[in-house]
């Protein structure tokens, strides 16, 4: 569904990210770790044409993102971030609908599929459909941040650090709500973390880079008995 061909993205005369190769396959949780800096987010936005690569090619389902309109391409990858961006002026609902009804779906549908997806994400529907983002706790907004971002139904999804800024407990409750979406709607997930526990957690495979290389890129169980120096420290570090 994704993959990168011998990316290559520079940030003036500096190389963020050098040969990069990876293959995302549909329905696949994909986490990316490493130090601030390594080329993680710059990932993430070559997927949406955010940005684009210096050389090298990103694909999203077989065809290059050069070759797709960006609009179109963003309606396809759905984003979510560590600070929601949820507008303010608007409520729940309203903040879910914005791609559908960009999209012209009708109203009726989209009523549902707000329904729908606030069940999904652990809020009720009839409590939390006319809140505004301020009525909301953190945690509460990133479910809805979550929501908005499958509103469309986009087959690929895009996380950078969403639940980075939540106490413990909340993040924890969102890992579980996280993870019953994912077995339920099968989305091909790229999802950026300096968590390497909550990568294990989430990602049927996990990507280290380092200065903008990828050097280990594997299951969780198969990544701590890497041989690589950089993946063993980091290892340790976490789970010692």
């Amino acid at each position: 569904m994704v993959d990168f061909i011998d990316v290559v993205a520079r940030r003036g005369p500096t190389e963020v990210l050098r040969g990069v190769c990876l293959t995302v396959a549909s329905g696949e949780v994909v986490a990316l770790v490493g130090r601030s800096g390594s080329g993680k987010t710059t990932m993430l936005r070559l997927v949406n044409r955010m940005l684009m690569a210096t050389s090298g090619d990103v694909r999203v389902d077989g065809r290059s993102v050069a070759h797709w309109d960006a609009i179109t391409l963003r309606r396809q990858t759905g984003y979510a971030i560590q600070d929601v961006g949820l507008f303010p002026h608007l409520s729940v609902a309203e903040n879910i609908a914005i791609v559908p009804r960009l999209m012209d779906w009708d109203e009726r549908r989209i009523a549902g599929r707000i329904d729908q997806l606030l069940a999904l994400v652990g809020l009720d529907a009839g409590e939390f459909r006319d809140r505004r983002p301020e009525q909301l706790s953190g945690g509460q907004r990133q479910r809805v941040g979550l929501a908005r971002a499958l509103a469309a139904d986009p087959p690929v999804l895009l996380m950078d650090e969403p639940f980075g800024a939540l106490d413990p407990i909340t993040r924890a409750e969102l890992h579980r709500e996280f993870n019953g979406v994912q077995a339920a709607m099968r989305k091909t997930v790229l999802i950026v973390t300096h968590d390497l526990a909550e990568a294990f957690l989430l990602a049927d495979r996990v990507a280290v880079l380092q200065d903008g290389v990828i050097v280990a890129c594997a299951p969780p169980g198969e990544l701590r008995q890497s041989p690589d120096a950089f993946v063993q420290a980091l290892v340790e570090t976490r789970f010692g």
